[in-house]
């Protein structure tokens, strides 16, 4: 199946909490701003969308909220379906409507440890079933497993997979891939902090956690990266990195959310068992985003 291919920045969308309930009027603030700050394509319903503690009604309505809020069309990319069983995935995507979506972002099993002939099976049977493409999720430290080079080049051929989200920190992986991997298949930073060094070495964007909060210096870095000037991209980058430690010392989305409210962009209410960051880590984050 056909699909543009991801480049640039994504934010991976916050999913602000009033009083236990989504707050979709902030939502659509946040889409906004984003949008119209340089941000190219949209994740909702991934681990910064605290998808795992939403209901499938609340991810529908959530996936309505942000496709009204993009009148553009940018791309949109649903991370609903990082599923620990491969049929479920399958059964969820066959009830979901996806019209507008560019592509759905899977991540690895979690809990069960499956070998990397299993996640190349897994893949490979989401891929053979999906309506949309597929964006491969590597993040082995909430799924306990890695998907290795040599499994994310074999799923790189399938036609129906267009790229992968990389966040296990290896480089000599992101290397290996980079350097084998296939025409149209793309490669995207899913850690903020590594995204520089990721794009110069050849990887197309980064699906973003901080752009929640600071999309417009987010994209500047990212864009410069991208054109090759190098000096521009790092000091945008260096203006947010002393931000970064305060948003994943107590959790992800804990510290984006803190950042959004400290910005009046939502609340900081997260859902059990996360918890709000602490008054002194909040302080620390204010100072952070003073000195912006």
């Amino acid at each position: 199946m056909a699909a543009s291919l991801l480049k640039g920045l994504g934010t991976a969308l916050v999913t602000p909490f009033n009083n236990h309930r989504i707050d979709f009027v902030a939502l659509k603030k946040i889409v906004q701003y984003n949008l119209s700050n340089g941000v190219d394509f949209l994740v909702p319903l991934g681990t910064t969308g605290e998808t795992s503690t939403l209901t499938d009604t609340e991810c529908l309505q959530l996936l309505d909220a942000v496709m009204e809020a993009n009148p553009e069309n940018k791309p949109v990319v649903c991370g609903w379906f990082g599923k620990n069983s491969t049929q479920l995935v399958i059964d969820l995507l066959k009830k979901t409507p996806l019209d507008g979506i560019h592509s759905i972002l899977v991540a690895s099993p979690y809990y069960n440890k499956p070998s990397q002939t299993g996640l190349f099976h897994h893949f490979t049977a989401i891929a053979d079933q999906s309506p949309k493409p597929v964006v491969l999720y590597n993040v082995p430290s909430r799924t306990a497993v890695n998907i290795n080079a040599e499994t994310t080049l074999r799923l790189a051929e399938h036609p129906n997979i267009i790229g992968t989200k990389e966040a296990s920190g290896d480089f000599n992986q992101i290397m290996q891939i980079l350097k084998y991997r296939p025409a149209g298949f793309s490669m995207l930073s899913g850690d903020d902090m590594l995204t520089l060094p990721m794009i110069a070495c050849g990887a197309e964007g980064v699906i973003s956690v901080i752009s929640n909060a600071f999309p417009g210096i987010f994209s500047e870095m990212v864009n410069a990266a991208l054109a090759g000037d190098l000096a521009k991209a790092k000091s945008k980058n260096d203006l947010l990195l002393d931000v970064h430690k305060w948003l994943y010392i107590e959790g992800n989305p804990v510290g984006i959310k803190a950042a959004l409210s400290l910005l009046s962009w939502c609340t900081d209410e997260v859902r059990l068992p996360l918890y709000p960051l602490s008054e002194q880590n909040m302080a620390h984050l204010k100072e952070a985003i003073k000195s912006l």
